[in-house]
């Protein structure tokens, strides 16, 4: 293995990624780049990770200019990226409901994190983050206020924060990836300022907190909540897809899907966002139907 410049390798690999997903790959590459020269381990690895640290190894053979080598060997192994979405597994994760759990999970997650943990919990409900995205736009949130800038983020005549518009310091924008996007969030104009007064949040920190107390992670279940809720209770299916952040490929919302109004898009929003906790909290639940 040939030796690793590691901060011209962090430099590299902001000026092809935003931070947060530059990150991840950083880290995915230092930690797996032993398998650069012994590939057949790749196999070896989950598969909710495989992808990204296959990426990650892919990065980091074309900066080290071994790119060719090492898809040779991926070839001679075998070695593919793994499929996690397909028909089949979207069916199961309709049919696989947990959200009559949730809601205790997230009452116990309550009880066991600091505050300004806590408040991340009630923001990735309320939002529809992805859990690194939530960390994100919290911690920018804490920032720019700190800075008076809070307005470059947040639209306070709409209600919404504007996350397509935020650039890191290398002109890149922090929340639109090529797979993964954020654009807007609707979310109460207090809620925003009690992040801003909050203290910046770490995930290792909250992950710790919870495998503390015996709580596993369920974060990324309150942006599926998020998403049936809002669908449940009137907002059509592609404006909920605008809000978590994909635009789906058919003709109707790339040419004819437009909002008139933000302003009472984000107001309806709102309106039921602001029951969803004491729903999450308080689900109803349905008595099992007996033989008769």
């Amino acid at each position: 293995m040939v030796s690793i410049d590691y901060e011209h390798y962090k430099v590299y690999l902001n000026s092809k990624f935003n931070h947060q997903y530059a990150k991840l790959i950083y880290t995915y590459s230092i930690k797996y780049q032993a398998l650069l020269d012994n590939p057949a381990e790749i196999q070896n690895i989950a598969v909710s990770i495989r992808s990204n640290v296959l990426r990650a190894l892919v990065n980091l053979a074309k900066y080290l200019g071994h790119y060719e080598e090492f898809k040779t060997s991926l070839k001679q192994y075998g070695i593919k990226w793994a499929v996690t979405d397909n028909s089949f597994t979207s069916f199961l994760a309709i049919v696989n409901n947990n959200h009559s759990t949730l809601g205790k999970w997230y009452n116990d997650a309550l009880a066991v994190l600091d505050d300004n943990e806590k408040l991340y919990l009630r923001y990735m409900v309320l939002s529809g983050l992805r859990k690194a995205e939530g960390i994100e736009s919290f911690n920018l949130i804490i920032e720019l206020a700190g800075k008076g800038k809070l307005s470059e983020y947040w639209n306070s005549n709409l209600g919404i924060l504007e996350h397509f518009k935020m650039l890191d310091t290398n002109g890149k924008h922090i929340f639109l990836r090529r797979t993964k996007n954020c654009y807007l969030s609707a979310i109460t104009e207090d809620l925003v300022k009690d992040i801003a007064t909050s203290k910046y949040v770490y995930y290792t920190t909250i992950r710790k907190h919870l495998e503390k107390h015996k709580l596993t992670l369920r974060i990324k279940e309150l942006r599926s909540y998020y998403a049936t809720y809002l669908r449940n209770n009137g907002i059509i299916s592609e404006l909920v897809d605008l809000l978590q952040g994909r635009i789906p490929k058919d003709v109707f919302c790339r040419h004819y899907l437009k909002i008139e109004d933000m302003q009472t898009l984000t107001s309806q929003v709102i309106g039921i966002t602001s029951k969803m906790e004491s729903s999450l909290l308080n689900p109803i639940v349905e008595l099992p139907i007996t033989a008769t």
